[in-house]
């Protein structure tokens, strides 16, 4: 992964942000909608790119397009940044590939002191009840 290169196949678009901030909010367009066409991308393998899909598929729209937003700050350069540092975090992220879980059993000694517990448990409650006297 070259993170210049795909860096390069960003797509950013200015929006006016939502919510409160009175009159800087409806005069400056400080929101950036960060895109990235997945399928479409020369940087990535194709490899890289079905990891990300599998990794990603929540996140991506049926074209397999990855849409992030970022509307924290009233200045747009510095959401800007902000959104590609997220992108890039999410993409490094997702092209980890995790080792395999190796199934381990549980230790017999492990099992047995559970059974003798919850022997003592019952021995506690049984203890608890009234005598029966018939």
């Amino acid at each position: 992964m070259e993170i210049e290169k795909i860096v390069t196949e960003l797509t950013y678009k200015a929006v006016r942000s939502s919510g409160a901030g009175g009159q800087n909010v409806n005069k400056v367009s400080s929101k950036v909608v960060l895109t990235f066409d997945l399928r479409n991308s020369q940087s990535l393998s194709d490899e890289e790119k079905t990891l990300l899909e599998i990794k990603l598929t929540t996140r991506l729209t049926s074209e397999a397009i990855l849409i992030l937003n970022c509307d924290e700050d009233r200045s747009q350069l510095k959401n800007k940044s902000i959104v590609t540092k997220r992108f890039l975090e999410l993409i490094k992220n997702a092209l980890i590939i995790q080792k395999p879980r190796k199934a381990t059993k549980i230790p017999k000694a492990v099992i047995r002191k559970r059974i003798k517990d919850k022997k003592n448990i019952s021995e506690i409650k049984k203890s608890r009840k009234k005598p029966n006297l018939d």
